[in-house]
């Protein structure tokens, strides 16, 4: 795997030891945009890597180093994540700069293959467990959606990249939870939300935090329905990587 060096300017040291990996879009028109952002020391951004459509890698802060990627953000109860992870941008416009019909630009077999070798090799260097591989939408639900919905979690999943529930393990009951709904299974579904890694206390309230929470979750395990309501599916799915997570703890 041919690594490219650009070198960003905009790092500084960390403060914590790795052991996390933030997956992100660029959400710009051009990868060549992003690039020149991201080596901009105005723009106060980087990453350190970022993944090109045609399957190329550019390094852009050494991994030794903080990149300034995850902004305000938390995860498993850790604060300054860009302190604690691997940054790693992948070129796509997403919702920023949709294809003309309105819909996500895929992300080519290529890129994906490119992304999966580079995680890899991340993962080779670095104690990341499978939780803490997440999507900027993880870490920072009510500003960020990337790397979208149309980002292929389970293909990285099957080659040992984050976590991914079995299908086959669904068996939908009629329950669900909608917002402003309140009681003891909000609190429940609040708590499982938080151990999985979401910034979100049980407050017993189905408030504005939960629907965010919630479609950020479908974003990634649910992407056919990000409605922000807890429907069946959506319940089972957190159960499941709920019991993903407890299982290896």
């Amino acid at each position: 795997m041919q690594v490219e060096q650009v070198p960003s300017p905009n790092f500084n040291d960390r403060k914590h030891k790795v052991d996390m990996l933030v997956l992100h879009y660029t959400g710009m028109e051009s990868g060549e945009a992003a690039l020149t952002r991201m080596c901009d020391p105005s723009a106060e951004v980087s990453a350190h890597y970022m993944v090109w459509e045609d399957g190329r890698i550019t390094q852009l802060v050494a991994e030794d180093k903080r990149a300034w990627h995850a902004g305000v953000s938390v995860w498993q109860g850790d604060t300054d994540l860009n302190s604690r992870s691997v940054g790693i941008e992948i070129v796509n416009g997403g919702h920023d700069v949709p294809l003309i019909d309105g819909t996500l630009a895929p992300y080519p077999d290529v890129q994906v293959d490119a992304l999966i070798a580079l995680c890899k090799g991340i993962l080779s260097r670095h104690d990341i467990p499978a939780s803490r591989v997440v999507a900027h939408s993880d870490i920072a639900p009510a500003r960020k959606t990337d790397p979208g919905e149309h980002f292929p979690w389970a293909r990285l999943a099957a080659d040992g990249i984050g976590l991914w529930p079995s299908s086959a393990a669904l068996s939908l009951d009629e329950s669900s939870l909608m917002p402003g709904d309140s009681g003891p299974a909000v609190s429940d579904l609040q708590n499982m939300l938080h151990a999985i890694g979401y910034g979100l206390e049980a407050n017993g309230t189905y408030d504005e935090t939960t629907r965010l929470v919630i479609s950020a979750f479908q974003r990634r395990y649910v992407s056919a329905q990000i409605t922000g309501a807890a429907d069946p599916e959506t319940l089972e799915r957190i159960a499941n990587v709920y019991g993903l997570i407890a299982g290896a703890a």
